[in-house]
């Protein structure tokens, strides 16, 4: 069973992605410097900085609601959330 997270990243534009993974640092790499397993919308907005990393979830059904309900904040609520848990 594997552990996984939500993380934000904050892209040049000062646009936050959203997404979930398993191995938030391969993640970020993937997306900072690897064109075929990078989001689209990352690749056109690089460099990127890794701003939030959420609580560990034991299950990818938990994770993805969290994601979701982290998508539906506004960008202020957001920027609030990454700066609780810096």
């Amino acid at each position: 069973m594997s552990n996984w997270w939500v993380y934000i990243i904050e892209c040049c534009n000062k646009s936050l992605y959203t997404g979930i993974t398993t191995n938030v640092q391969r993640r970020f790499d993937e997306h900072q410097n690897n064109n075929h397993k990078a989001s689209k919308y990352c690749i056109k907005l690089r460099p990127l900085k890794l701003v939030y990393k959420s609580r560990v979830f034991q299950n990818r059904s938990d994770v993805s609601k969290e994601e979701y309900r982290i998508k539906q904040l506004t960008r202020i609520e957001k920027k609030a959330l990454i700066n609780e848990n810096k």
